[in-house]
């Protein structure tokens, strides 16, 4: 990239970052908190490093990914480069990823099923690193998303307390096409009903109906980084691109 380039990429995440950071002041001053209380989750799933570091200059450190693989050939080295990066998982997790995911990622939002649970703990417990998880919900009852059923829910959250299972809340990616919010509503409420204050929910085109309706994280990636470039498929990764496919 040239340095004309580089510096037009910069300006254009530090405008579209500020944007962002002034409705979720906006909308968060309606339910009596600020844009500080919101977490902003970046997420810059098939995204390049060079998409990423203009964002970084622009002062956001929070990113999300979905998929460990991916997180791997990136994060080490933006992580080199700068410090206090904190990245979350947000995509499905497969059973055999949980030590990868555990060793990489400083929080976990998809945590939907017991075998999945088992995996985690052992590899938190191998690894001496408690990583914080959100549960993630199936909010809508759609069998092509992940996510636990919500009759499943509070079974699976007495379980990770049990394993010792660090967690920060409830997650959710309601279904496309239909109004939101008392999807949300739905989710603040299940998180009261157990004691859960985090609710990780709203992305790029709901997350102020999200953050009216509670949301303490948001995870944000078309209004960040613009369009993305289509998504390669890879080995073994086709279960979590379709039940994943509206984490933006």
């Amino acid at each position: 990239m040239t340095t004309d380039s580089i510096e037009a990429a910069d300006r254009l995440a530090a405008n579209r970052l500020a944007g962002i950071r002034a409705a979720m002041g906006r909308t968060a001053s309606l339910t009596g908190r600020t844009a500080d209380d919101i977490t902003l989750i970046a997420v810059s799933k098939t995204q390049a490093a060079d998409a990423i570091r203009p964002l970084i200059a622009a002062g956001q450190r929070v990113f999300g990914e979905n998929r460990v693989q991916e997180a791997e050939s990136k994060w080490p080295a933006l992580r080199d480069e700068h410090d206090g990066l904190q990245l979350h998982l947000v995509g499905q997790l497969q059973s055999n990823k949980a030590a990868d995911a555990v060793a990489l990622f400083d929080v976990i939002h998809s945590l939907d099923r017991p075998s999945l649970l088992t995996a985690l703990a052992r590899a938190m417990d191998a690894a001496d690193r408690r990583v914080p998880c959100f549960v993630q919900v199936n909010i809508g009852a759609e069998p092509q998303k992940g996510g636990c059923p919500i009759a499943d829910v509070p079974a699976l959250i007495r379980s990770a307390r049990e394993a010792g299972i660090p967690l920060l809340g409830l997650m959710c990616v309601p279904p496309a096409d239909i109004e939101p919010a008392p999807f949300f509503a739905l989710l603040a409420k299940m998180a009261r009903e157990e004691g859960l204050e985090g609710l990780s929910m709203g992305m790029s085109g709901d997350y102020e109906t999200a953050i009216m309706l509670g949301a303490t994280h948001i995870r944000v990636g078309t209004a960040l980084f613009g369009e993305r470039p289509a998504a390669r498929p890879t080995p073994g990764s086709g279960r979590g691109m379709i039940r994943n496919s509206r984490a933006k």
